[in-house]
This record gives structure tokens, C-alpha cells and sequence, in this order.
């Protein structure tokens, strides 16, 4: 017997699109396009190398309306990886103003390649909004090292990436400047950087967990990674070592590079040797980005040892903000390129991010939604990383007030940043402080959004769309 449910599961197989579609790489061969460092020289960094690509399949007023983008809301730079273009509107009639239409609605370009009409016209940022909104450059121990929870920190190797996603936590220090951020910058030589959290990871035993990250940890080249890595597990206190590498998405011909799954096999040997967990995780927010070379990429760490591939994603309106889209990505992830779905997050509170973020009352539905259809351990949670706070499931906060769109959490341990504030405060009452966490504006009842307005400056209205050029 056949019962109709609310999201009809059929397996569906990987694909890689075809990148001899787009006119720039008509020529390109297979040999080519596997080739790490061909993907990182031919990365799009600006409208006229993205016209270059695709050629008369996007109109002038596309362009134009990034143009505008890049001049007036973006908060990362443009960076873009054939790999990941290569995904983007892979099914459109390769005529302008059908794939010009196809390519502006696509879910992957809505993150990765945001445009000026993207942005919401009257709430492009929420007011609480902060370039660092997690506060974890405040919670550095040394430069870099952000001790956040009581025993897991998050090692920040680099300041970089092989491409940048618009909504990214990280906008205050990663990546190169635009004209609305000028970015923070690491100010220590990477050895000394990394010298400084090797100490503090020797006087601090109680730290067990290391998320290596940055950045992008394929940014880092493979002999120092490798060294610090080896260094960290000489650490007896070190039981877990996590790669971030949205690379593995991103840029898979990295992590198919031969000399660096030797790498991997290496340092996963010692790992398994002292019995500590090494796992990599990456970030795929669309099913789209999956194809077989992701699945390629992370068959190879598997291999090579490396106990886990696991997947945070990011909740976006736009992107994956349906049951249906988020089942989609899980069921390509774990059923199709062994990579764990892991995490979903609430995207984060930073500057011009509005038009992606969901508001909480979403994200419990989405996550009851899910329920059931993947096996338990492959069932991803959705949590909110609240600032001050950290992540928590989305079903924790402990008062919500949905006209307003303020909920509250409370915390079961202390940061150090609130040590070394109130080093004398008492930590019961640390633990009963609640913290507030925002919804998007424009998604509140009309009481809520007038209440924002009494209290937040109008900005300025946005300049009507750009028209076509001649």
C-alpha cells in the first residue's frame, strides 16, 4: 500500500552539470576542470569576469544590479569558484533573458552571488546587527583561538578562503575589504599565531575539542597544516580535531589533490593511533552543490581515514527554507555523497543580511518537519547560535515573544569573556541571565514592524532598479 505523504522521497543521482554550457568554458577540458589550481586561477572576482564566463547569457541589467550590490550592501568579496558557478542555473535555456531569469532565482546564486534587488528595500540589516555578531574575536585567548565553550575552542588559521559566501559569519575579518567593510585584520605572523595556541592549548588541559577553521583550512598549505595538526595531537588533553573546509563543497579538486590525501592519511593514522576523533566538516546549503565530485572528495577523506565528513549548513529564505529543499540536501548528502548532515544555523545577525535570515517560529516548524524521513543520526539539528550564548536548539529558548520577535536563552556554563569581565560576578547568576536573539523585521505582524520603526533610524530608500545599458 502506497501512502501519500507530505515530502514523496525518490532517490535521485548526482549530477555534474556540463560547464562546456557556458560560453567561457567551451574549450575547457576534463582534465582542466579537475585541476585544483586551474579552478583557483579562474575564480570569478568581479562582474566583468563573471561576463566573461557567461557571456551574452546575462543581460546588462543583471550585471548592472550586482554592480550596485558590490558598491552599496556587499560584506564579502566576490570570489568564486568555477566549481561552484558551474552549479548555478545548471537546467536554463541558455538564452539571455531566460537564464538571466533562471540564474537570478537560482538558490546557490542567491548566497553565493547576491544582488542589490536581493536585499530587503526597508530592513537590508536588523538594528542589532554587528560585524562580529557572535563576539568571538572578544573571546580570543591569543589571536585567532576563540575559547567560546568550556572545553572546545575554534582555531582560526587563516583570514581566507577558496570563495566567499555572502552571508558569512565571519564577514568582519575574512576576505578582502568592500566598500562598506573595511575587514579586521590578523596582525601575527601564522607561525607565531599558531605557536601562541599550541601554548595555550598545553596550559589549558581541559580543552579536548579543536575546530580548525579560519577561514577556509584549504587555504592553509597542506605542509603547515599538516605540521600543526601533528603538533595538536601530541597533545594527550586533544580527543577530537574538526577540519572546516567549505572546500570540500566548493572546491573538491582540492581535497582530490594526491599529495594531500596522502596528507590526510597521515595525519588520520596518527589520529587513529591515539585514538582521537578527526573529522572534516564542510558547508553545502543546496542540493545543488552536491555532484559527484563533492561525493568524489569526500569518499577520498573517508578513505583516507578521516572518521567523519559532516555538514553545517545555513538556514536561508531563498535557499533551503522548505522542508522539501532541506530533505533534498540531506538525502543528497547522506544518501549520495556519504557526507552527515549535521547542523542547520539560523543565519547569523550581521549587516545586509535580512533577506536570507528566518525567523525562529520558522525554524521549530522546519526542524518538526524533518522529523522521520532520514535515519536518527543523519537527521540534522537546527539550532540558533546566540550571541554571548552559543548554539542551541531551536526549540530551547525559554521565552519567545513572536509580536516582537525577541526570544530568550539562558546558558549552562560561562564564556571567558564573561570571566574576564566579571571575574567576581556569581555564576549561578550568570547562568540565569537570558539573552536575547532577533527575528527578521519584515517577518513580524504590523504592530511588531511599527515598534522596530519607533526605535530604529529609517534608512535611506533604495535607488530604483538599474535599467538595462545600452
Amino acid at each position: 500500500m502506497t501512502i501519500r505523504q507530505p515530502y514523496p522521497y525518490a532517490r535521485t543521482l548526482l549530477t555534474e552539470p556540463d560547464w562546456r554550457r557556458l560560453p567561457g568554458w567551451r574549450h575547457v577540458t576534463e582534465r582542466e576542470w579537475r585541476d585544483a589550481q586551474w579552478q583557483r586561477a579562474h575564480c570569478v572576482k568581479n562582474p566583468r569576469q563573471l561576463k566573461a564566463v557567461l557571456g551574452p547569457l546575462l543581460t546588462d541589467r543583471f550585471l548592472s544590479d550586482l554592480a550596485a550590490d558590490r558598491a552599496q550592501f556587499a560584506t564579502m568579496a566576490l570570489l568564486l569558484t568555477p566549481q561552484m558557478l558551474n552549479t548555478m542555473a545548471p537546467r536554463a535555456a541558455l538564452e539571455a533573458e531566460a537564464f538571466t531569469e533562471a540564474f537570478l532565482a537560482d538558490p546557490v546564486r542567491r548566497y553565493m552571488l547576491p544582488v542589490r534587488s536581493d536585499r530587503h528595500p526597508r530592513w537590508p540589516s536588523h538594528p542589532k546587527a554587528g560585524r562580529d555578531s557572535l563576539h568571538e574575536a572578544d573571546m580570543w585567548v591569543v589571536e585567532g583561538l576563540t575559547h567560546r565553550y568550556p572545553n572546545k575552542v575554534l582555531a582560526e588559521l587563516v583570514a581566507t578562503c577558496p570563495q566567499y559566501c555572502g552571508h558569512c559569519t565571519r564577514m568582519d575579518l575574512v576576505g578582502t575589504s568592500t566598500p562598506q567593510i573595511t575587514k579586521a585584520r590578523l596582525a601575527l605572523r601564522p607561525r607565531d599565531r599558531q605557536e601562541q595556541m599550541l601554548d595555550y592549548l598545553k596550559r589549558t588541559p581541559t580543552v579536548r575539542d579543536v575546530v580548525v577553521s579560519g577561514g577556509d583550512v584549504a587555504n592553509v598549505p597542506w605542509p603547515q597544516l599538516e605540521a600543526f595538526l601533528l603538533r595538536l595531537l601530541d597533545l594527550g588533553s586533544v580527543r577530537d580535531i574538526r577540519l572546516a573546509s567549505k572546500a570540500v563543497v566548493g572546491l573538491p579538486q582540492h581535497w582530490l589533490k594526491p599529495e594531500v590525501v596522502e596528507g590526510v592519511r597521515r595525519v588520520a593514522a596518527v589520529a587513529a593511533r591515539r585514538a582521537v576523533n578527526l573529522a572534516v566538516h564542510t558547508h553545502a546549503n543546496h542540493a545543488q552543490s552536491v555532484t559527484p565530485l563533492v561525493a568524489e572528495a569526500a569518499r577520498a577523506l573517508l578513505d583516507a581515514g578521516v572518521r567523519d565528513v559532516r555538514n553545517q549548513g545555513v538556514l536561508m529564505r531563498g535557499v533551503n527554507a522548505t522542508p522539501e529543499d532541506l530533505l533534498d540536501l540531506c538525502f543528497a548528502l547522506q544518501g549520495e555523497a556519504n557526507i552527515l548532515p549535521y547542523y542547520f544555523y539560523l543565519c547569523d545577525l550581521i549587516p545586509h543580511a535580512e533577506h536570507w535570515r528566518t525567523p525562529l517560529h520558522e525554524a521549530q516548524w522546519l526542524q518538526e518537519a524533518i522529523m522521520g524521513y532520514l535515519p536518527g543520526y543523519a537527521t540534522p539539528r537546527i539550532v540558533c547560535d546566540v550571541p554571548h550564548v552559543g548554539k542551541r536548539w531551536v526549540h530551547q529558548a525559554v521565552a519567545y515573544d513572536r509580536e516582537r520577535g525577541i526570544s530568550y536563552w539562558t546558558k549552562n556554563y560561562r564564556t571567558e569573556l564573561e570571566v574576564r569581565q566579571s571575574p567576581d560576578e556569581d555564576p549561578e547568576a550568570a547562568l540565569a541571565r537570558r539573552h536575547p536573539y532577533y527575528d527578521p523585521v519584515d517577518t513580524l505582524p504590523a504592530a511588531g514592524r511599527r515598534w522596530w520603526a519607533e526605535r530604529a533610524p529609517a534608512p535611506d530608500p533604495l535607488p530604483t532598479a538599474p535599467e538595462d545599458t545600452p
